[in-house]
């Protein structure tokens, strides 16, 4: 009889498990710290943004989001550190565009960009601009094209390092037009436009924020953006695609976190990302600095992150790119 009632007491407990909700054992998620893993230096622009979200969601989650700046090896320490993380939502990972960049370019990642990882929202694109010396002869984007396929002499263009967005958008450009510009690294955005505002090289794939003062103020020319389409914070500057079909470099960030997340806390941490995606106060932040802000589904991201890396990939082998 006693063992009956054990039984029967077994079986009305599993049967309540089964009839809770789904994810009520997460109810309580989150009760302690966050930490949002971020492969920058303090202050750069990938540090701002993820500072930028922590605020929000600590407001929002009522714990505290702590930024974990891992800045080495061009975002793979990060990369590795999430990948190898327990799947509980105490652990997220700032991303951005050089994320997929890294895989094209070195197979022997210790990790799969994308199945390594679970994807929870894309949180803004941006394309680069294409910017030269004043003192040089295009005025707009048709000359400038002209210029580069009938070049008499050494023609290079500089970028924020090998790897760099703006490295495979000059290699995707000389493949494009059929040529063989020289590629120029340097050790961040920074000192490639010192050395173009100089006249040292020709020309530069530079991200918006980067180049914005220089334009502005006329120490650089801006003639084209490499968006899907014109950016409105560039008014009339074109998009690269209006005169080469199909060139498109888009940067952007997201958040991801380790492998295997629970679904409960997937769902969570993307609604509330997605409601700082949409405050007025961010979005116009976002687009102040030439990008755009998404909010996409998890499962978009996924998918947007699987033709990036496929499309990088392609890149570096058709031009051989590489990060020496």
């Amino acid at each position: 009889m006693i063992f009956g009632k054990m039984v029967l007491g077994m079986i009305v407990t599993m049967g309540a498990m089964l009839a809770a909700p789904a994810g009520a054992q997460y109810a309580d998620y989150p009760n302690r710290p966050i930490r949002l893993i971020t492969p920058a230096q303090p202050g750069g622009t990938t540090d701002i943004l993820a500072r930028m979200f922590g605020i929000r969601l600590t407001e929002s989650l009522k714990q505290q989001i702590v930024v974990d700046n891992r800045a080495s090896a061009s975002g793979v320490i990060a990369g590795e550190l999430t990948a190898k993380a327990l799947p509980d939502g105490y652990t997220i990972f700032m991303a951005y565009h050089q994320h997929t960049v890294n895989a094209a370019l070195n197979p022997r990642l210790p990790y799969h960009a994308v199945n390594d990882f679970t994807p929870i929202s894309q949180l803004t694109r941006a394309g680069l601009i294409l910017v030269v010396n004043p003192s040089s002869p295009p005025k707009n984007l048709k000359e400038f094209i002209d210029w580069t396929k009938n070049f008499k002499g050494a023609l290079n263009f500089g970028s924020a390092g090998a790897g760099s967005g703006g490295h495979l958008a000059g290699e995707l450009y000389n493949l494009a037009m059929k040529i063989k510009a020289q590629h120029i690294p340097y050790k961040g955005s920074a000192p490639s436009l010192i050395d173009l505002v100089a006249g040292q090289y020709h020309y530069n794939f530079v991200g918006m924020l980067a180049a914005q003062a220089l334009v502005k103020g006329g120490k650089l020319r801006a003639l084209a953006v490499t968006a899907p389409k014109r950016v409105p914070s560039y008014g009339d500057l074109p998009a690269m695609n209006e005169q080469v079909p199909g060139f498109e470099v888009v940067g952007w960030y997201g958040v991801m976190a380790p492998p295997n997340l629970p679904k409960p806390l997937v769902a969570r941490l993307h609604g509330e990302l997605v409601k700082v995606v949409k405050l007025k106060d961010i979005s116009d932040r976002i687009y102040a600095d030439g990008a755009e802000p998404v909010g996409s589904e998890p499962e978009a991201f996924r998918q947007y992150l699987l033709d990036d890396l496929a499309k990088w990939a392609r890149l570096v082998k058709e031009s051989g790119a590489k990060l020496d």
